[in-house]
């Protein structure tokens, strides 16, 4: 098949959907199949090399705001245009692109789903008139909803199939403040009457959002998320004893074996529960049942997340627990297998609907259990996985299922080898990539629009 994939950058940030959707086109690639991965707004920030290397950055960030803002600007001369979406200037943007909340851009994410009839149309234009150059595609599978409005015109102009992912994207909406939030939810269910077909990573989130948008159940199918497994080998996890090692934990790129590390690996934000997790581990020191526990963070960290994240290092300072955390933002994809690697337990306490969580089965195939909040996809995935526990979403909960497997090093070993197998063996890259394609060939041999 011919396949196009369009991804949103997310600028100097770590994105689990550019990943997810970067190791996919990968593996189809691999597969035998023609993808041509398409960025739009601003470069990706990847741990893994870049399939859309060569292939232009269209809906450039600074076009799209600009045409957001004047009316002028939607007609400028393309000299202007094109010097706006140059590699440096977007990468200038892409530092600013941290600080955006949903809450600043009703109006554009409302112009963008409107499409061919939207401010941004002249960008639309552009994309598909470069996409005619290239071989016609049989699909064009969507990043997420928000990109639906690109449907009915890729539909016209190229006679495609569009397959649209759903990653998240409830969250982002509800953000927003009122009248803009219930106006957006509206064009958006509208807008995706017009794609054939949808997947969701989890059964949760397929059901949530088919709910919420009145999606036909047949047009919602659920493709697990998976990673690629290169590099995590075959570590079982920290097995540790509760003598003490003194006082300072290893660094990311030593593999522990004697400390007790609790860990987190997501974007360092409160909506993934980042806060939740800090007071977890306070809980857990006060309570003092495992000697010497340290904290172990990682995960993306940009400019609009360094004021929280210095809030919690005073909060840690003023418990007594700051000497015992480290922090460890941005790492390469070396790193964060080494660090997920030196961890005992794992657990990223999002509050959110999370609608997957791809740091689950990081930690999992590093052997590493987890154990997260009964809400939203983590019940189903631990359950699918046998490689961790579901507790009540507080501290005092959490604190107790942790300290619970830390005091039990034979079931926290079982859980991890469990977690490992699942991982390996049903959520690896290559079987999501299989069953997107069998959907995708399935939707082509219908015919039906």
């Amino acid at each position: 098949m011919n396949l196009i994939q369009i991804t949103p950058g997310a600028g100097g940030m770590y994105c689990g959907n550019c990943f997810r959707d970067n190791a996919l086109v990968a593996a189809l690639r691999q597969r035998g199949h023609d993808v041509l991965m398409v960025p739009l707004y601003l470069p990706m920030t990847l741990d893994e090399e870049n399939q859309s290397s060569g292939t232009p950055t269209f809906f450039g960030g600074i076009n799209v705001y600009l045409q957001q803002q004047s009316a002028l600007f939607r007609r400028a001369p393309q000299w202007l245009h094109s010097l706006l979406d140059s590699p440096a200037l977007l990468k200038l943007a892409a530092g600013r692109a941290a600080k955006t909340r949903a809450a600043d851009v009703g109006d554009l994410t409302l112009s963008m789903l409107r499409g061919e009839e939207g401010n941004q149309a002249r960008e639309l234009d552009e994309l598909i008139a470069w996409l005619k150059t290239q071989p016609r595609p049989d699909v064009v599978l969507l990043s997420n909803a928000l990109l639906v409005g690109f449907t009915r015109k890729l539909k016209a102009e190229l006679g495609c199939k569009v397959v649209c992912n759903l990653q998240g994207e409830d969250a982002y909406l509800d953000s927003m403040p009122s009248p803009l939030r219930e106006q957006v939810w509206a064009l958006l269910a509208g807008r995706c009457r017009d794609c054939d077909l949808f997947i969701a990573p989890s059964r949760y989130f397929g059901d949530t959002m088919a709910r919420r948008l009145n999606l036909p159940a047949e047009k919602v199918k659920v493709v697990f998320n998976g990673i690629s497994l290169e590099g995590y080998g075959s570590h079982q996890g920290s097995v540790f004893s509760h003598q003490s090692e003194g006082a300072c934990a290893p660094t990311a790129s030593e593999l522990n074996t004697s400390v007790p590390t609790l860990g987190y690996f997501a974007r360092m934000c409160r909506e993934k529960g980042l806060d939740l997790l800090v007071e977890t581990f306070i809980e857990l020191k006060r309570r003092g049942m495992v000697p010497n526990l340290k904290l172990k963070v990682g995960g993306g960290c940009g400019p609009g997340d360094e004021p929280f994240v210095a809030q919690l290092k005073e909060h840690l300072r003023s418990a007594g627990c700051l000497r015992d955390v480290e922090f460890h933002p941005n790492l390469t994809r070396e790193q964060k297998v080494s660090f997920l690697q030196s961890l005992t337990v794992f657990s990223v306490p999002a509050l959110y609907g999370e609608g997957f969580g791809l740091y689950l089965l990081e930690a999992l195939a590093s052997g590493v259990p987890v154990v997260q909040p009964r809400h939203a996809a983590f019940p189903e995935l631990v359950e699918a996985t046998g490689g961790g526990v579901i507790a009540e979403a507080n501290a005092s909960a959490l604190a107790e299922a942790i300290e619970s497997l830390l005091l039990n090093p034979a079931r926290l070993q079982a859980l991890g080898e469990a977690g490992r197998r699942a991982v390996s063996e049903r959520f690896t890259v290559d079987r999501m990539a299989s069953e997107v394609a069998a959907l995708c060939e399935a939707l082509v041999r219908t015919r039906v629009t």
